[in-house]
C-alpha cells in the first residue's frame, strides 16, 4: 500500500512539474493574433508545435506563414499548410511574431522579406520570438544589436558577430524579444511568448 501511494505522489508531482508553468499563464489570448513563420522544408515539429498549440488553446488565432505555397514538411514528419507567403506579411496586422528553428530555418537567414519582417515588428513594438537557429534570422535582420539572446550552441558565434550579447540559456527574454535555444525549450518558449503577448 505504502509503495502504491508513492508510485502515485510520483505521477503526480511529475504531472505538476509539466504543466505546473501554465499556472501562470494567461486565461485568454482571444483578440490577439499570432504569425508563426516556418521553413518550407525540416522546420523542426516540436519547435512548432509547442508555440502552435498553447497560443491556439489559449485563444490566440494563429497564421502560418512560409516562403512558398503548399505543404510545409518537419524535420520529424509532421506536414501542415501554411496559411500566407512570408511576403505577403505586415507586422501591423499581429500582435507576435515567430520564427520557428530547424535546420530548414536557415532559408530565412538572408531572406529580405524575414528581415523587413522581423525590422517592421521591432520597429512597430510587437513581440518577436525566435527559437533554435532561428534567432539567426533576427540577428541577421539587426534587431539584436545590444540585445540579450540565445540561439542553439552552433550558431552562437553568428548572434554575437551581429552584436547580440550571447546568453547560455534556453530562453532568453530581452524587452519584447524572446529567444530559445532549442526543442527542449520548446515548451518555455511557448509559454513565454503567452505571457509577453498578453
Amino acid at each position: 500500500m505504502r509503495s502504491l501511494l508513492c508510485s502515485a505522489f510520483t505521477v503526480i508531482a511529475v504531472i505538476m512539474s509539466v504543466y505546473g508553468g501554465e499556472k501562470n499563464m494567461p486565461t485568454g489570448l482571444n483578440g490577439k493574433n499570432v504569425l508563426i513563420i516556418i521553413a518550407a522544408e525540416r522546420f523542426q515539429d516540436e519547435e512548432f508545435a509547442q508555440p502552435y498549440n498553447l497560443l491556439t488553446r489559449l485563444g490566440a488565432a494563429v497564421k502560418l506563414a512560409c516562403s512558398r505555397k503548399g505543404t510545409a514538411k518537419g524535420v520529424f514528419g509532421r506536414q501542415v499548410t501554411p496559411d500566407i507567403l512570408i511576403s505577403e506579411c505586415k507586422a501591423d496586422d499581429f500582435d507576435a511574431i515567430v520564427f520557428i528553428g530547424g535546420a530548414g530555418a536557415s532559408e530565412y537567414f538572408s531572406n529580405s522579406d524575414a528581415h523587413a519582417l522581423a525590422r517592421d515588428a521591432v520597429s512597430r513594438d510587437k513581440v518577436l520570438g525566435a527559437i533554435c537557429i532561428a534567432p539567426v534570422i533576427l540577428a541577421n535582420a539587426g534587431v539584436l544589436k545590444g540585445k540579450k539572446a540565445t540561439v542553439f550552441p552552433s550558431e552562437q558565434d553568428q548572434l554575437a558577430g551581429q552584436g547580440a550579447r550571447f546568453i547560455r540559456q534556453n530562453v532568453v527574454v530581452d524587452g519584447k524579444i524572446v529567444t530559445a535555444a532549442g526543442s527542449q525549450a520548446a515548451l518555455e518558449f511557448a509559454e513565454t511568448l503567452a505571457r509577453l503577448i498578453q
